[in-house]
């Protein structure tokens, strides 16, 4: 049977602004979850939280500079 191709899909960026806003929050929720654990954790159960807390805090940023991108995206569109 011969292969067949596939067209890609188009690329759909019109709700990305959104979705990363929604990761953004849901991402926030995760930080102040791992707070409240905080203090009942110990050693290193307590630093991993920590360190964990600072990776999202970084992805926060990456996430707001995608939504740049979007924004600076869609301007050129227009």
């Amino acid at each position: 049977m011969p292969r067949q191709r596939r067209k890609p899909n188009p690329d759909d960026r019109s709700d990305n602004v959104e979705k990363l806003e929604q990761m953004i929050h849901d991402t926030y929720e995760n930080i102040a979850e791992a707070e409240e654990h905080l203090q009942w954790a110990s050693g290193e159960d307590r630093e991993n939280i920590i360190a964990k807390n600072e990776r999202r805090r970084r992805a926060i940023e990456g996430f707001r500079e995608e939504i740049k991108d979007e924004v600076r995206h869609e301007r050129e569109e227009e």
